[in-house]
């Protein structure tokens, strides 16, 4: 990573200032925060004045009472909304994962929706110039894993807008797990794919205006005109339920903040022969195969994890691996979400696997390297290492990330 640009934090974050709070306990509060596209319009959209905006966004961009913002700004003269652009699983989120909607015109605004999904560099900076937009805007709610894949839409986007020459603003969103520390192994950079573009750590601990500003700094060759809409009302130790924002699956098998809470590790068996519970109603919860029993269940409770209990499971995913056959598994039940590591426990959760079933066996295509950002975890578990000595094999770059990360945290 180069040399962090401070001086670019500084001029990149827009001049509304926002409240510095002291650490919480991860107990639920309600609080009054008000997210970026609150506090953008409360100020009558004057940071889009005489610009001509395109919003990238999905259905996660809604205000608390649960109306679309692109609904809201298409219906406020104070701002000219000329285009609206779509992520995986499209603006109105109707496709599955892998899907998008494709360039068609938005029945309810008549706005023009452009499709960004695996699209970057010239390809999409050419889309945003055929769209006419001065300004590019981001508001969507991420899940916090490096894997999740809008925050590379976001990554995509700056690229793009700068080539385009487009202004780039960025409307921040809770971290829906808390931002309080960066977890995991980080990205090796040969292993780069839209389920992680640079080199951050598996759970990050930011929010999508930090994870912009960290982008601007390190790793676009040359920074986007880039501005940040901070939340006030959020603290690093809050979980979602203590915004008092209503709950938007960002995508399909996203459907609750316990689903974000466990992803960052049990997606991991997205890289096996495993079910990660997709076609069920606890996707990422629910974990198992045929052949597997309680034995899973007791291997993974003996290490007794901080924070989390393990259910012995059996269930039958309506699409996805295993559609329509019961399986055997694991239950994760998180008791104490501010001592739970998702990271750890999904490495823990494979080494047993793998200890217990015989037929465990990765994806054919190393899918897991991708995930994890190296071989280095698949690795170490088909030598034989325990839990420990995986998770000791990242700790030094893992250090490094925290260091470059600090330079970009928004919120104290």
């Amino acid at each position: 990573m180069r040399l962090s640009r401070r001086a670019l934090l500084a001029a990149t974050t827009a001049a509304t200032a926002a409240s510095v709070s002291s650490p919480a306990s991860a107990a639920p509060r309600t609080t009054r925060l008000r997210t970026g596209f609150e506090r953008l319009a409360a100020d009558g959209y004057a940071l889009l004045d005489g610009q001509k905006v395109g919003i990238v966004t999905n259905p996660t961009g809604v205000t608390r009472d649960v109306r679309h913002i692109v609904d809201v700004m298409h219906d406020d003269d104070r701002v000219d909304l000329t285009a609206v652009f779509g992520p995986e699983h499209g603006f109105r989120g109707t496709a599955q994962a892998g899907g998008s909607e494709g360039r068609h015109d938005d029945p309810a605004t008549g706005l023009p929706v452009y499709d960004t999904y695996l699209k970057s560099g010239r390809p999409l900076a050419d889309i945003f110039t055929a769209s006419g937009v001065d300004t590019v805007v981001f508001d969507i709610q991420d899940a916090g894993a490096r894997f999740y894949t809008y925050i590379w839409t976001l990554y995509d986007c700056m690229e793009a807008a700068r080539l385009a020459g487009k202004r780039f603003v960025v409307l921040d969103r809770p971290n829906p797990v808390t931002g309080r520390a960066a977890l995991g192994p980080v990205l090796h950079k040969e292993f780069a794919t839209f389920v992680g573009r640079q080199p951050i750590a598996q759970a990050h601990g930011m929010t999508v205006a930090e994870l912009a500003l960290l982008f601007n700094g390190e790793f676009l060759t040359d920074p986007v005109p880039l501005e940040t809409v901070r939340m006030t009302g959020w603290k690093r130790s809050d979980f979602y339920d203590a915004s008092g924002l209503p709950w938007v699956p960002p995508s399909p098998n996203m459907p609750t903040p316990d689903t974000a809470l466990v992803y960052a590790g049990t997606c991991l068996f997205e890289g096996t022969n495993l079910s990660e519970g997709r076609g069920t109603t606890r996707p990422f919860e629910l974990l198992g195969a045929e052949g597997v029993d309680r034995r899973w269940a007791a291997a993974v409770n003996e290490l007794e994890l901080p924070g989390v209990r393990f259910r012995e499971a059996y269930f039958a995913p309506t699409f996805s691996k295993f559609q329509g056959k019961t399986i055997g598994g694991v239950q994760l039940h998180v008791h104490d979400r501010a001592a739970f590591d998702p990271v750890r426990t999904g490495v823990a959760l494979l080494v047993t696997a793998k200890r217990t079933w015989s037929g465990f066996a990765w994806r054919a295509d190393n899918w897991i390297d991708k995930l994890t950002g190296s071989t280095q975890v698949r690795t170490m578990i088909d030598a034989g290492a325990d839990t420990d000595e995986v998770v000791a094999g990242w700790q030094h770059e893992l250090a490094a990330f925290r260091r470059v990360r600090r330079e970009y945290l928004l919120y104290r």
